[in-house]
């Protein structure tokens, strides 16, 4: 009996197809153009997204006043506020208007809730 043995030379693996390469090349002026335009497009989803955002469930009747000489911001919250709830209406003219406290000028013009 003669025994035969079989020692490979060489390997085989199977063989994948290569990778095709895009064509497409993008020059440093396409990719900034790709984006400015990726960033238009995320800007103006932005403005669309937030532009519901706002509130307007009570909207609230407001008049433009302007501040005389000598006039408070406490005098101004007593002339439109219902009696006895002058602090709250200072506090709600402050926050219209965006005052960080009670220090006014002579000619500033004030938003106020119209009395109903």
């Amino acid at each position: 009996m003669s025994t035969m043995i079989l020692t490979p030379t060489r390997v085989m693996t199977p063989r994948r197809p290569a990778a095709r390469r895009s064509t497409v090349r993008l020059t440093r002026r396409g990719r900034v153009v790709v984006f400015l335009v990726g960033l238009a497009v995320a800007l103006v989803a932005g403005f669309v997204l937030a532009n519901g955002s706002t509130a307007t469930e009570h909207p609230e009747s407001t008049t433009v006043i302007q501040v005389g000489p000598g006039e408070t911001l406490w005098d101004i919250a007593q002339s439109v506020a219902v009696k006895g709830h002058t602090a709250d209406m200072v506090d709600h003219i402050q926050d219209l208007n965006g005052l960080s406290g009670g220090a006014l000028q002579a000619g500033q013009d004030l938003r106020v809730p119209v009395a109903q």
